[in-house]
């Protein structure tokens, strides 16, 4: 058979299939370009058109038909959408204080966002050796709760007005949006919140750092960023085993304190707001901020530090009360400075306002005092146990003065204050705490000696304590401490000893003064009695003589 002769391409032949073919593709891949370069100039022609079409119809539509509008879309949309949605705002509009639901569901949210969502906060708690992990803003986490499945998302509403300004923006608006389907709205609605509110008190209580609160000036009260207290993490390491004091006293107060805490049925079987009054009074340096710091510690309780020359009058000290949360010790320390509650402030301003009716400056001054705080004793009254002092429980209210003596007895009375505590010039039993404080030792040779100095000597806590402190390293720095304690001590004693010499000198010297100022005041009006007889008789006319012997 004869065999067909096989067909072979040259290379010139295979060229120029090949660059058809790359004709070809290149040909069709510019018609690819040029339909969807035309595809995307309809798009920009149509989204033009719409946005258009929508601001033609924001400005002739007519504005009372909007909200019908909007609520028949609502309802449209519901139709088609069978997803229901629940927002919690952080701050609702007939409330001060943040939402309690919001609080509780963004802790609970931050115990498994970690895990779940993408985008996070950090942020420290505790003792500041964790990290906790919350949900960033426009972030979504899954949640499961028997079977059914739930969205959680946190978002944040901005002002729609929009202006340029030197000034910080307006503030936004958070809140969580919880979404699931209505088939399960029983469930999600009677069940699953109860626990979402539940757990997140409970992560709160476990993860809760006392921090130690400072009001805000009221010009940064207002708008949803609103901040009447400023805060930070409260690290005082004060504790009552620590406190320079008598151990029975401190046992009392721990007492009163502990009992304090467990009484929440029985202050409202007595009809009493769930508070308790300590005013803490001594000379300075004796420990009254070292005792507020102790009963923070005991409780586990927040301070709040109130500054009340910063108030400007009582409305503000009302909503500044408001804002402070159960569990809590509200402090105004140095009372007696802090404005006039003395109960003489009405006499006081009458006499200053004659005064400062001649006086142009003065009374320029007296106008600028008026726009400072305006709070009253009243007031203040109202702030420890008037209506609004109900308005939370388990409180600690404390006052500290150097000078229990200037306060209105209206201020400290029982029942306001319920507990006096005096906290003097340190004792022996006392020292014995700060020596083990500050050297570790419970007794040396040179105890006795102190205790004899320390019951002839008043001294503070602070000035035994600042010379307990070791300055310089020594082979035996207990023995060289304690001998400048001693000498501390005969050094204090002597200027006590110089200025009460001194003190009664002036005493002296003043009731001589006043003894002379008295004879001198007799002798001229002996002088004048004479002159005054001599002249009757050179006139001739005896004066008649009254019971009480002076002379008509």
């Amino acid at each position: 058979m004869a065999q067909e002769p096989q067909s072979f391409q040259t290379p010139q032949s295979f060229q120029t299939q090949f660059s058809n073919l790359q004709l070809i593709t290149t040909q069709k891949t510019s018609e690819k370009k040029m339909a969807m370069s035309e595809m995307f100039t309809q798009l920009g022609s149509v989204a033009a058109g719409i946005m258009f079409l929508w601001a033609m119809f924001r400005q002739y539509f007519p504005y009372e038909l909007l909200p019908h509008v909007q609520k028949y879309s609502h309802k449209l949309v519901s139709f088609v959408n069978p997803y229901i949605n629940i927002t919690f705002q952080e701050y609702s509009a007939d409330r001060w204080r943040r939402s309690e639901a919001y609080v509780a569901i963004e802790d609970y949210l931050s115990s498994n966002s970690s895990s779940r969502a993408r985008r996070l906060k950090a942020d420290i708690i505790k003792d500041s050796q964790s990290v906790a992990l919350s949900m960033d803003d426009h972030e979504e986490v899954t949640d499961e709760f028997q079977g059914v499945k739930l969205w959680w998302e946190s978002s944040k509403s901005s002002p729609k007005t929009q202006s340029f300004s030197f000034y910080p923006a307006s503030d936004e608006k958070r809140y969580y949006r919880l979404s699931f389907h209505k088939r399960n709205r029983d469930l999600i609605v009677g069940t699953y919140l109860n626990h979402v509110i539940k757990e997140g008190k409970a992560i709160a209580v476990r993860k809760r750092q006392r921090k130690l609160f400072t009001n805000n000036p009221s010009q940064n009260w207002y708008g949803y960023k609103r901040s009447v207290w400023s805060h930070v993490p409260f690290d005082h390491p004060a504790t009552f085993e620590t406190l320079a004091m008598e151990s029975k006293k401190k046992e009392e107060i721990v007492t009163d304190l502990t009992i304090f805490r467990t009484r929440k049925q029985y202050y409202s079987k007595i009809g009493k707001a769930w508070k308790r009054g300590y005013l803490l009074h001594g000379p300075p340096g004796t420990g009254k901020s070292s005792m507020i710091a102790a009963m923070a510690n005991l409780l586990n309780y927040d301070i709040y530090d109130v500054e009340l020359t910063s108030v400007k009058d009582n409305t503000e000290l009302r909503k500044l009360l408001i804002e402070t949360t159960s569990k809590s010790i509200i402090v105004i320390e140095d009372i007696d400075c802090s404005l006039d509650l003395t109960g003489q402030r009405k006499k006081k301003k009458e006499e200053e306002k004659e005064e400062s009716k001649s006086d142009p400056l003065l009374m320029k001054g007296k106008e600028n005092e008026s726009k400072e705080s305006k709070v009253t004793l009243s007031g203040l009254l109202n702030f420890i146990d008037g209506l609004w002092s109900a308005c939370g429980e388990e409180r600690l209210i404390v006052f500290t003065t150097n000078h229990v003596e200037k306060l209105d007895p209206a201020l400290i009375r029982r029942g306001r204050m319920d507990k006096h505590i005096e906290l003097s010039y340190c004792c022996f039993e006392a020292f014995k705490v700060l020596a083990k404080n500050y050297l570790d030792i419970d007794s040396h040779n040179l105890f006795p000696s102190i205790e004899r100095l320390l019951g002839e000597t008043n001294m503070t806590p602070a000035d035994v304590a600042e010379n307990l402190m070791p300055k310089s390293i020594t082979d035996d720095p207990e023995t060289a401490c304690l001998e400048d304690l001693i000498q501390a001590i005969e050094t204090a004693k002597e200027e006590a000893r110089v200025k009460a010499e001194k003190e009664a000198k002036e005493k002296e010297e003043e009731e001589e003064r006043l003894k002379k100022e008295k004879e001198a005041k007799e002798k001229e009006e002996a002088e004048e009695k004479e002159k005054t007889e001599e002249k009757v008789k050179e006139n001739g006319v005896v004066p008649a003589v009254k019971e009480n012997g002076v002379i008509s």
